[in-house]
């Protein structure tokens, strides 16, 4: 029989880290909240590639690229809209 941390294993991390990225989005620095969000997902993605636990959902392949694309764009996108002279137009 699995231990709890063996079933689970960082999904409860990476949710948590998560709302707290949202909440701070809303509550405090929407950009900084949306870097923080995809900082997040991008660590998903680097936590899948190590195992994942609940995270695995699909082929780890598809997962990872998934999920470093997301939270890198969303990083990327948070960067751009609050220094607007990185934008490249």
């Amino acid at each position: 029989m699995s231990t709890i941390e063996e079933r689970w294993g960082p999904y409860p991390l990476i949710l948590v880290g998560a709302v707290l990225a949202v909440a701070y989005a809303a509550l405090v620095d929407p950009y900084w909240g949306g870097f923080a969000l995809g900082a997040v997902i991008a660590l998903g993605a680097v936590v899948r590639l190590a195992g994942g636990g609940r995270l695995a959902v699909r082929k780890k392949a598809t997962d990872v690229v998934t999920l470093g694309v997301l939270g890198l764009a969303l990083m990327a996108g948070a960067l751009v809209l609050e220094y607007s002279e990185l934008m490249p137009f």
